[in-house]
């Protein structure tokens, strides 16, 4: 069998053709060449249509240096490209669309919204699910908190902690709530006083309006005021099985109301925290148990609904009384938060398993040519094409005196109902927009007789039968009905002297 070639396609990061992960790329590219699968990076931009190959980039650990080079098309993509609002994610779209046929590894998953509501179709993952509705008003905001004292609003898009506020119920004022939070550049918002009306216009600025998550807080403050949520890393093994690579805490900055790492947190490890958040070692070892049975629920039931996956993050919040809350479920993880707490071993882990799966995934599901396949077209891109006339279809023209570029191809199979263009006057075929002109020849009788003047006087076929003399081919009008066609031209003639 021929070596597994996997393609990590991401998206350029600027102009200048910077990558977000590189680091990450590279150790992937070494460990694949140590477990016997070639690696290359590639993004929509650098795909070539027309030689259908890929212009990919390549890694070479030998001499620590990147470079150039023409590649076929991967027998695996790993799909790594995450939300950006550029030409480059319209880029992106397309390419899923057009190469749908390839064999990716794992499959985009919707925004938060539809994520919650797909989750809470299972019983179990429900009851770790916090409250959560898309906002309309801040009306929406307000039936929350009156249950809870705290509530998030966050973006259906958002990543990295971007756009999320805090609101807090104050008791001294049903008319004013405690609002802190980071923008959309993920600097921190000064927490201050806001009245219903101000948290409008703040959110009416912000187009918050069905693009925005208001969900039931969760206490997650640690005694120095600084909030904490764990982060379980969920991946395929070398068995194509879901299993959990790691979990670790994140601790956020101070006066954050998130724990990301980019907004300043800092990664300690699961055990550590919990000893002094929990303090019951018993307890935390159901804790731990309970919580890996939920991330692989949830990655077995995502990938029921949607399709092909191979790795999962869950952002999880676990009270002092052990229970567990499913935050949010990030497609497109990042690993670093095992390197950040020391964990060498669970990082090299991290970045390997994708690497296993695509080998178990290519000698057990991949065909081998699967990447030469030519890409399936959409209704839309289907257009008949027309064949060259052959000389049966040109003495057939010669009927109409049409031109030929205009004449319709006569015994050619029309495409199906289901792949024709949308019909406008250009796609109408050419039947339907000439009428050609056919000179008239006289028919030949049918065999059934028509109705004839005597007919209309009493007098039938078979009583005149015997006495009438046999027609000639040439004569094979009778004088009835010559008599009748005669009649109505003299009553034309007199209506025109008149």
């Amino acid at each position: 069998m021929t070596q597994p070639i996997l393609g990590i396609l991401t998206l350029y990061m600027n102009e200048q053709k910077q990558l977000e992960e590189r680091p990450v790329y590279q150790k992937m590219i070494a460990a694949g060449k140590k477990l016997g699968i070639e690696v290359f990076v590639f993004t929509p931009q650098d795909v070539n249509e027309q030689m259908r190959k890929i212009h990919a980039l390549v890694y070479n650990p030998d001499n620590n240096r990147w470079s150039r080079k023409w590649m076929k098309f991967p027998h695996l993509i790993f799909d790594r490209c995450r939300l950006q609002s550029s030409y480059r994610f319209e880029q992106l779209r397309r390419f899923r669309t057009k190469y749908h046929h390839l064999h990716f590894m794992n499959r985009p998953l919707r925004n938060k919204w539809t994520i919650y509501q797909v989750l809470g179709e299972d019983a179990e993952i429900h009851l770790s699910l916090p409250k959560t509705k898309l906002y309309s008003s801040v009306a929406d905001v307000q039936q929350m908190i009156k249950r809870d004292p705290v509530v998030y609003l966050k973006p259906i898009n958002g990543t990295g902690g971007r756009g999320i506020l805090r609101i807090e119920r104050l008791k001294s004022s049903s008319q004013t709530v405690f609002v802190q939070g980071r923008d959309h550049q993920r600097r921190i918002i000064k927490p201050q006083k806001m009245t219903w009306s101000q948290l409008t216009l703040k959110l009416a600025s912000w187009h918050a309006k069905e693009r925005y998550l208001v969900q039931q807080g969760i206490s997650l403050n640690l005694p120095n005021g600084r909030v904490h949520d764990y982060r379980m890393l969920v991946q395929k093994d070398g068995s194509g099985q879901w299993t959990v690579t790691g979990c670790a805490a994140r601790i956020g900055a101070a006066k954050s109301i998130t724990s990301n790492l980019h907004g300043g947190g800092e990664a300690v490890r699961m055990d550590t925290l919990l000893r002094q958040w929990i303090g019951d070692e018993k307890r935390i070892n159901e804790v731990k148990a309970n919580a890996e049975q939920l991330g692989v629920a949830v990655a077995r039931f995502l990938e029921k609904k949607y399709g092909a996956l191979c790795e999962l993050a869950l952002d999880l919040a676990i009270e002092r009384n052990g229970k567990i809350w499913l935050l949010e479920v990030n497609p497109k993880p990042a690993r670093e938060v095992f390197a950040r707490i020391g964990d060498r071993d669970t990082y090299r882990l991290a970045l390997s398993r994708p690497l296993e799966y695509a080998i178990w995934l290519y000698e057990n599901k991949v065909s081998p040519d699967a990447r030469t396949r030519e890409p399936k077209h959409s209704n839309k891109e289907i257009v008949s094409k027309e064949p060259p006339a052959n000389e049966e279809t040109a003495s057939t023209l010669k009927l109409s005196g049409m031109p030929p570029s205009t004449e319709p191809f006569v015994g050619i199979r029309m495409p199906s109902r289901s792949n024709r263009v949308k019909k406008t006057r250009s796609s109408t075929p050419a039947y339907r927009r000439f009428r050609p002109y056919y000179p008239f020849y006289p028919l030949k009788p049918s065999a059934r007789k028509r109705p004839t003047r005597r007919h209309w006087q009493g007098v039938s076929d078979e009583d005149t039968s015997a006495t009438q003399p046999e027609s000639h081919a040439c004569n094979h009008i009778d004088s009835d009905e010559t008599q009748a066609i005669l009649d109505i031209i003299q009553q034309s003639k007199h209506k025109d002297s008149h």
